[in-house]
């Protein structure tokens, strides 16, 4: 192990507590200038709090951190910053009513000598850094009009204005597509071969192999290793992350559904001003029908359209057989649709409140006779956290003190409290780890079983292909095609997403 005074930051017996129970146990982590590292470990594993006593966020309770080789006394989020530590969070850090530039420079202004802001200069700095990431934002565009990976985006690009020696990357490839991944991937080894040291925080196993020169796996708040990457394969990470072998990562494909299996969702010839054009395609019982294609396709807005939340001005949605017009999501639950939102904490639950509380939220008036019953509602939370394995003390507990993936399994469970026969997945597995991935696929197989149908968009390609028998590849807010079976590749799909094929 290399030692202290070797290090850029290292951390000796760093441990954590909150009240009785320890999240972090004695973690001796050493990161050299110019390493990139690849931070693993299951949801609750502990790794954002070793992050949060890195960056300054929280004072740990045992142990030292230490930078250039000196303990770090009393740090804190401001002099963590001074001393060139930047954190690039997984949960957004952005003000939606501001503009990308205006984020990018919060608390970091250019002003002139009169106290006025130099914002073409500003607009320009950001122009730049938005073009290194090779991304196609404009910095007067309101962040709050942005998709969820346009704001990763612009997360990233707020690090990059600041001068910075260890750069920590807490999922930031989440909802980024291949192209933006090889991008950032290039300008994270670009700051390697320049002294920066980088945390790089994934459950994608194969992009920490892809990147990371070394590998620090953390399970139930321990550090079960720090090693070269090169001394480990993805199958060797993820069972030291579990401490067991895993089984198959997806399930069984389901049966393709038979011609004469009737279509639950037709929709024929949808379009919606500036978002989607000519949208045609059919759904069936018990089929999951695959969403691909790169971020801004329109994949999400079909979603919400389907849900309510944007009005087609031309084309048909038969139900059933029976033509349906939404003017809200309390149509689309009405008539049997469930919607997961690709952003959880922002459109998918209410991390205040309590679990049971969550389930309910859309399917509330079951439970009033007129007054609501709060033993109906427990009952019912208690069925689905055995039903869907919700880790958790409580009903009564606040989502925000549960992992991410129960999180996840939460916002499934509140779709599926009304019933519905059609469930809309946007990104249902983004910002979870490998165990509760596994636990989603398994979900929705079940429930495919059980007759529901449902259209799965996912960003990761290896998803897409493990789940679906049928994809549909969007492009520029329309469907480029059309792949079954032994068709769907990442290849072919990459074809019809950039316009290759058509």
């Amino acid at each position: 192990m290399l030692s202290v005074s070797d290090t850029i930051i290292a951390t000796e017996g760093i441990g954590k507590t909150y009240g009785t129970v320890p999240v972090l146990r004695e973690i001796d982590l050493r990161l050299r200038p110019g390493a990139i590292l690849g931070l693993i470990g299951e949801n609750g594993a502990g790794k954002s709090t070793l992050i949060k006593c890195l960056n300054g966020m929280v004072a740990p309770t045992t142990g030292t951190v230490y930078f250039d080789g000196k303990p770090c006394r009393s740090l804190t989020v401001a002099n963590a910053i001074a001393r060139g530590i930047v954190t690039v969070p997984q949960e957004f850090n952005l003000v939606n009513d501001l503009t990308v530039a205006e984020n990018i420079f919060l608390g970091q202004e250019l002003t002139s000598g009169f106290g006025l802001l130099r914002r073409q200069e500003m607009a320009d700095r950001t122009q730049a850094i938005l073009n290194r990431l090779n991304v196609t934002l404009e910095p007067t565009q309101r962040v709050g009009a942005l998709s969820v990976a346009e704001k990763q985006c612009v997360e990233i690009a707020k690090a990059l204005t600041t001068p910075c020696r260890v750069l920590i990357m807490d999922e930031p490839t989440t909802v980024l597509n291949q192209r933006e991944v090889k991008t950032l991937f290039q300008l994270l080894r670009q700051f390697s071969q320049q002294g920066t040291a980088i945390i790089f925080v994934s459950h994608k196993l194969h992009e920490v192999r892809a990147i990371s020169t070394e590998v620090a796996i953390l399970r139930d708040g321990e550090l079960v290793a720090q090693a070269p990457t090169s001394e480990l394969t993805e199958a060797d990470m993820a069972r030291r992350m579990v401490g067991r072998e895993l089984n198959q990562l997806f399930p069984e494909l389901p049966a393709a559904p038979g011609a004469e299996s009737a279509p639950v969702l037709e929709v024929e010839n949808v379009s919606v001003p500036g978002l989607l054009h000519d949208i045609s395609f059919t759904l069936r019982q018990g089929e999951l029908l695959g969403l691909a294609g790169l971020v801004g396709a329109g994949r999400t807005e079909l979603a919400e359209t389907l849900y309510g939340l944007h009005r087609p001005s031309s084309g048909t949605i038969r139900l059933f057989g029976r033509r349906v017009r939404f003017h809200s999501p309390a149509d689309a639950v009405q008539a049997g649709i469930a919607y997961l939102s690709e952003d959880r904490q922002g459109a998918g639950i209410l991390t205040d409140f309590a679990l049971t509380a969550n389930i309910t939220l859309t399917s509330l008036a079951r439970y009033c006779h007129p007054f609501i019953s709060r033993r109906e509602e427990q009952h019912r939370a208690e069925h689905f956290i055995s039903r869907l394995a919700i880790k958790t003390t409580s009903t009564q507990t606040p989502l925000r003190h549960l992992s991410g993936g129960n999180q996840q399994k939460t916002a499934i469970a509140k779709g599926l409290d009304h019933d519905p026969k059609i469930f809309l997945f946007d990104e249902p597995t983004r910002g979870i780890d490998i165990k509760a991935k596994t636990d989603v696929y398994r979900i929705i197989h079940a429930l495919l079983g059980q007759g529901l149908s449902g259209i799965f968009i996912s960003s990761d390609l290896e998803e897409v292909i493990g789940l679906c028998r049928r994809v549909a590849v969007m492009r520029s807010g329309r469907i480029a095609g059309f792949l079954e079976d032994d068709q769907i590749t990442e290849e072919e799909i990459m074809y019809l997403a950039t316009g290759v094929k058509a």
